[in-house]
């Protein structure tokens, strides 16, 4: 699991056109903690063979809280969308949401009416074995794409899956595809009035990831009291600032969701949009998803290099994400990263198909602090002192555009030869 640094530390972010500086939250980690560690959440597994029927691997999960919540949630951007995505929307719509089924092995997508009739009957499930009432399950699922559900292997272990408690490994465990570890953290903050509350997070996604939600499901619960209102509009500024920073390959899943689940617990004063509190929550919430959002680039399918690509003095946001993108996905790039080479070459054609107006003249780039090029042209750093830097297993890309103050940072990774044969189906 990531760490973090603790509170008092300062932290740049980019919202919108410009850059704020918020002074970080006091708040610590949970030692083995994930989505059970606030107040009244509870979980549950099992195995139903739902890829191989002999398989042990835990490939079903039921969260619960047994107390009405506020729920916040971002999905794929994707046209075509999975039937638990669809699903899941109207579930939210309703509101009260108090339990969560995931499967994983099998996407339920492109399924036609028979796929839509599975999530359905997931939510149903779960809501029998909860005692709720079935607008109150959120339902998803990952895995292939267009093989039908084996809804018979699910329904004989609903019943165990139901079976609940406070273990934080076999939920995030039971989420995985092709993720190597499970990704799942915890933290304790102090609100404004000395009150603290919890957050709990668990996510999957080593692959088919790219920003607008890339290929991942991640859950998020929390004991604090908080509006509706507040929590959709910190669930999606987090979401931006970190699952929607991440690329490992370019490709966007059919799957994707990102579901926030406040149950009011701890008993503080409800946290508002205009309250202090909001920011402090704003900063913890923040960082669970960005060092989930970094972990799933470090686990990246057979990649070796994580990258943390920063493109500043961009005319606007948009530009300055658009041009990382572009450098962040291109395939020559990747390569180059892959080989621990300095070739800078490769990032200033990437920079110039970007499709944003740039200025060759103005364009410098770094490799950690060592400079690359100057006013589009070679830096003059030696080629062994600028590989000393790029064939480390982490560092850091600078792009200075020289237009303006934006900046958006973006985090990605290499390619590898091996990753084409992981990715061919059985």
């Amino acid at each position: 699991m990531e760490s973090v640094p603790q509170g008092g530390a300062w932290r740049n972010l980019n919202r919108a056109a410009e850059t704020v500086w918020m002074r970080m939250a006091t708040f610590h980690d949970i030692d083995g903690g994930g989505v059970t560690a606030p107040l009244g959440f509870l979980a549950g597994t099992a195995s139903c063979g739902i890829k191989k029927p002999d398989s042990p691997k835990l490939d079903l999960m039921i969260l619960h809280t047994p107390h009405p919540t506020v729920a916040a949630a971002t999905f794929t951007s994707n046209r075509v969308q999975a039937a638990p995505v669809r699903v899941s929307r109207e579930h939210l719509a309703a509101g009260d949401i108090r339990a969560v089924i995931v499967n994983s092995g099998n996407a339920n997508a492109c399924n036609g009416p028979q796929g839509m009739e599975d999530a359905r009957e997931m939510t149903a499930l779960a809501a029998e074995a909860l005692g709720l009432t079935p607008s109150q399950v959120f339902v998803c699922s990952t895995g292939v794409i267009g093989k039908p559900m084996p809804m018979d292997r699910l329904r004989a272990k609903i019943a165990e899956a139901s079976q609940l408690g406070e273990d934080p490994l076999a939920p995030a465990q039971a989420i995985m595809t092709s993720d190597t570890v499970p990704k799942y953290r915890a933290v304790s903050v102090t609100l404004p009035d000395g009150q603290s509350v919890s957050i709990g997070a668990m996510t999957k996604g080593a692959g088919m990831i790219c920003p607008n939600m890339a290929t991942m499901l991640c859950f998020v619960t929390t004991d604090a009291a908080i509006e509706k209102e507040c929590l959709e509009a910190l669930t999606r500024r987090a979401v931006d600032h970190s699952f929607n920073r991440i690329t490992i390959d370019g490709d966007m899943s059919t799957n994707d969701t990102v579901l926030v689940l406040a149950n009011g617990q701890a008993n503080n004063p409800p946290i508002t949009t205009d309250s202090p509190a909001a920011e402090v929550f704003y900063e913890a919430l923040f960082e669970v998803m960005l060092s989930l959002a970094k972990a799933m680039i470090r686990d990246a399918e057979k990649a070796t290099r994580f990258i943390e690509l920063e493109v500043c003095g961009a005319a606007t946001e948009e530009d300055a994400h658009t041009v990382a993108k572009a450098v962040a996905n291109s395939v020559l790039v990747k390569c180059m990263w892959n080989g621990g080479q300095p070739y800078w070459g490769r990032i200033m054609h990437a920079i110039g198909y970007a499709g944003v107006a740039v200025e060759e003249e103005r364009i410098a780039i770094d490799f950690n602090d060592v400079p690359a090029a100057r006013q589009g042209t070679s830096a003059g750093t030696s080629v062994e002192r600028m590989r000393e830097e790029t064939d480390r297993p982490e560092h850091q890309v600078r792009i200075d555009l020289g237009l303006g103050e934006a900046s958006v940072t973006v985090y990605t990774s290499d390619i590898s030869e091996n990753f084409v044969e992981f990715n061919l189906l059985d």
